[in-house]
């Protein structure tokens, strides 16, 4: 996958696209000039900031946090398997359900609720 020419670097917002993470080159530069995007822990606001392989990345992009280890470059964008060669996943899993449970018919009353209370309790 890597530059035949043994380039060893890829722009940011180059390589955001060929990994499938937005889907256009504006979109990645506008995600990286941003500051959505670190590099190793490195705040950058810079499209044209090189990644080289073993850089961790940490993308905020839709109210989601994703750590993206790079391993590899590709030359265009291709397929979702090709994508998913050129970085580790590094995000950590998602708590499920985080907040508390209500199950139906608990919490706070709905307005047909309290008119049926009402209906019940009122007694002229």
């Amino acid at each position: 996958m890597s530059d035949e020419r043994g380039a060893d670097r890829q722009r940011i917002d180059k390589w955001l696209v060929y990994a499938r993470v937005v889907k256009t080159r504006t979109l990645g530069q506008a995600l990286a000039a941003s500051g959505h995007v670190r590099i190793n822990g490195r705040k950058i606001d810079d499209p044209a900031q090189p990644v080289k392989a073993g850089d961790v990345l940490t993308i905020g992009l839709h109210g989601h946090v994703r750590v993206l280890k790079v391993l590899d470059f590709a030359e265009r964008r291709g397929s979702y398997s090709v994508a998913s060669e050129l970085y580790e996943d590094l995000t950590p899993p998602v708590a499920e359900n985080v907040g508390p449970v209500v199950d139906a018919g608990e919490g706070r009353p709905t307005k047909r609720d309290r008119r049926r209370f009402d209906r019940l309790t009122d007694t002229d």
